[in-house]
């Protein structure tokens, strides 16, 4: 049952807007950006031209009024919106404080750095999603080496490989280096066929799919062929001194001890490291321990050293994903 409201609680808010075309972007094909709005936030919603009347809660009319005017700023600045974008705009803006500032318009960094961080490739802008996505796209700008770990569906991954291609793109690091262990704790790779990037192609699909959705799709594969995007099989690791380069370690909850060491020493000049793992998705052999949850424990508090923890919360794939790794927590 829902609690009782006085009429003290109900409000009104007319929000008028001055281009019309921007409008319609921002209330979406057939109203569905306001569909968006109304279902997360209980609120209701009528057009009127370019004249936005939205109520319901109070709190929950503010909101929808600092989520439109952020998103029309978005729009104003040349960017284009989602209904994803919504559903992050919302969850950014109820996670402002009380009493605090609202977040900036234009989704530009704000003095509290409490709205949305962006990450901008020749391709692509892509928005942080969630305050924890916004917490990371930061992280990985200002520090050297990440752990970023949480369920499926979080961004840790897209968001990794979305940074390194912009720091190619910016001239900030020479080269991309993505590696993953096989499922295989053992990496037999020698039983694929194929050369080297044919038998490790099939575990980094996933780096790969990311790769092609924020670069243009001749530039991947020109860079692959000059070795600016390097496949480096963490098996063959070992020895190398990684400079002015941003490297990426995806699935890392599949590495032992001994391997996550080895990887987190190969850091050289000038460099950045990503560190990715679901420590909850460990596909080792039976008595084998994950070295993930070991090194963020081991490199706590070091200077030049971050983790973001991501949540169910922070999931922004298909909605159904969020309640699949809820179900499986509560049942693990």
């Amino acid at each position: 049952m829902e609690p009782h409201r006085t009429l003290d609680d109900i409000d009104s808010l007319v929000i008028p807007f001055e281009d019309n075309r921007l409008v319609a972007d921002l209330l979406g094909e057939y109203d569905a950006h306001v569909a968006v709005l109304e279902d997360r936030l209980g609120v209701e919603m009528v057009v009127h031209g370019n004249v936005v009347t939205v109520s319901g809660a109070r709190h929950d009319c503010e909101i929808a009024k600092t989520v439109l005017e952020c998103l029309y700023g978005r729009l104003e600045a040349g960017e284009s919106i989602g209904p994803g974008d919504i559903d992050g705009a919302i969850r950014h803006v109820q996670a402002t404080p009380v009493g605090h500032d609202k977040p900036a318009k234009n989704g530009a960094s704000h003095a509290d750095g409490r709205n949305e961080a962006q990450i901008r490739t020749r391709k692509r802008l892509i928005t942080g999603r969630t305050p924890m996505q916004s917490t990371y796209m930061k992280a990985l700008e200002s520090t050297d080496l990440v752990f970023a770990t949480g369920p499926a569906g979080t961004g840790k991954t897209y968001l990794a490989v979305a940074f390194a291609a912009a720091c190619l793109e910016r001239g900030v690091a020479d080269r991309l280096i993505l590696s993953r262990p096989a499922v295989e704790a053992g990496e037999r790779l020698g039983f694929l066929p194929g050369d080297m990037r044919e038998k490790v192609d099939p575990y980094l699909r996933p780096l790969y799919d990311a790769l092609y959705d924020v670069l243009p799709a001749e530039r991947v594969v020109r860079d692959l062929d000059n070795g600016v995007i390097e496949i480096a099989p963490l098996a063959f690791m070992r020895g190398r001194t990684l400079s002015n380069a941003i490297v990426i370690l995806d699935e890392a909850q599949n590495c032992s001890p001994m391997q996550i060491k080895m990887f987190l020493t190969r850091l050289g000049e000038n460099s950045k490291m990503v560190v990715t793992g679901d420590p909850t998705q460990v596909d080792l052999p039976k008595g084998e321990h994950s070295g993930l949850v070991e090194a963020i424990d081991l490199l706590n508090g070091i200077s030049g050293i971050g983790h973001v923890a991501f949540t169910r919360a922070d999931v922004v794939r298909h909605d159904l994903v969020s309640k699949i790794v809820e179900a499986y927590e509560k049942n693990g």
